[in-house]
C-alpha cells in the first residue's frame, strides 16, 4: 500500500511538537529508535527524521511528500514550496540586533557594517531590498556572541523572547521575518498521495481548531442578549436556551483562545454570569 512520507526535524522542540500534533490526530507511530523512519500502524504514513536544513530540499526533490519545518528554514533554503498549513507552534522571528550602546537611526545604519548570521540568504534579500551594502559573516551557532568578541557590528538571528539578546548586551532593531512551523507539500506527489495528504490535513486542521478555541457556556440577561450574541458568533451562531428564571437565557458558543480574556471582560460588563470555559478535544470545521 502506498504511504505518504512526511519529513520532520529529528530532534528538538519543533520535532516534539510535530509528533504531538500527529499523535492528536489519532495516528499511531512506531517510533523505535527514531533514527530515520517511523511507520504508522493505522494510517498510510511514514515519518522521516532529518536535519531541519535538509527538509525543504527533500520535499522539493520528492524524496519526502511533505515536511514540517520552520518557515525561516524554508526561506533560507530558497525553495518556494506550497505551504499547506501554518501550524501555530515554534513561533519566532528573524531580526537584526546591535549592541545596546549603539544609537540606531534606521536600516541605513547597516551600510558598510559587518553582520553575523546563520541565515545569509534571508539577510541578503532584505539588504538588497533596502539597497544596503554590508559584509555578511556566516556563523553556525552562538551568533549572539559575535559583537562581543569583535567579529561583527551586528547580528541577524532567531528571536523568541529576546532574553538571549539582552543577556549578550544586544537590542533588537529590525524585524525581517515572522516564522512558525509550517506543513510543506512536494510538487511531485501523485494523485493517490494527494488524497492521503488531504485526509491528513483534515485531521491536522481539526486538532489545530480544537487547540485554538474554547467552548463557553454562560447565563445572560435577555436585555443584553443581542450584544452577547454579537460578541460570541461561534462557528455559525451561538446556541441560546431560555432559563427557568424569567429574563435570562443560557448561551453556548466557541471563543478563540487569542481573544479569550478580552471577550470575558466584555461578557462580564454585559452582565453575563456563571461563565464556564471548557477545552475542546476535537473540532470539525
Amino acid at each position: 500500500m502506498e504511504k505518504l512520507k512526511i519529513a520532520i526535524q529529528k530532534s528538538g522542540r519543533l520535532s516534539e511538537k510535530s509528533l504531538d500534533v500527529i499523535a492528536e490526530t489519532g495516528i499511531n507511530l512506531n517510533n523505535g529508535s527514531r533514527k530515520l523512519i517511523s511507520l504508522a500502524s493505522n494510517f498510510p504514513l511514514e515519518i522521516l527524521f532529518l536535519r531541519d536544513d535538509d527538509i525543504p530540499q527533500y520535499v522539493a526533490d520528492g524524496v519526502a511528500d511533505a515536511g514540517i519545518v520552520g518557515e525561516n528554514v524554508m526561506m533560507e533554503s530558497g525553495n518556494q514550496l506550497e505551504i499547506l498549513e501554518r501550524l501555530g507552534f515554534a513561533r519566532c522571528r528573524l531580526s537584526l540586533a546591535v549592541p545596546k550602546s549603539v544609537n540606531y537611526a534606521g536600516p541605513q545604519h547597516f551600510a558598510g557594517k559587518r553582520i553575523a548570521t546563520s541565515y545569509p540568504n534571508v539577510l541578503q534579500a532584505w539588504l538588497s531590498e533596502k539597497n544596503i551594502l554590508a559584509e555578511i559573516h556566516v556563523i553556525n551557532g552562538s551568533v549572539e556572541i559575535a559583537t562581543g568578541i569583535g567579529l561583527a557590528d551586528a547580528i541577524f538571528d532567531i528571536v523568541s523572547s529576546g532574553s538571549t539578546l539582552i543577556s549578550n548586551g544586544l537590542k533588537e532593531v529590525e524585524k525581517v521575518l515572522d516564522s512558525e512551523a509550517i506543513l510543506l507539500a512536494s510538487p511531485l506527489m501523485n494523485s493517490r498521495k494527494k488524497e492521503i495528504i488531504g485526509e491528513f490535513l483534515f485531521r491536522i486542521r481539526t486538532v489545530l481548531a480544537s487547540r485554538n478555541n474554547k467552548y463557553i457556556l454562560l447565563n445572560a440577561p435577555n436585555k443584553n442578549l443581542n450584544k452577547i450574541i454579537n460578541l460570541l458568533p461561534g462557528m455559525k451562531s451561538p446556541t441560546v436556551l431560555p432559563l427557568a428564571l424569567e429574563g435570562w437565557s443560557s448561551v453556548h458558543s466557541v471563543v478563540n483562545e487569542n481573544d479569550f480574556w478580552q471577550v470575558i471582560e466584555k461578557l462580564r460588563s454585559y452582565g453575563a454570569e456563571g461563565i464556564l470555559v471548557i477545552p475542546i478535544e476535537k473540532m470539525i470545521v
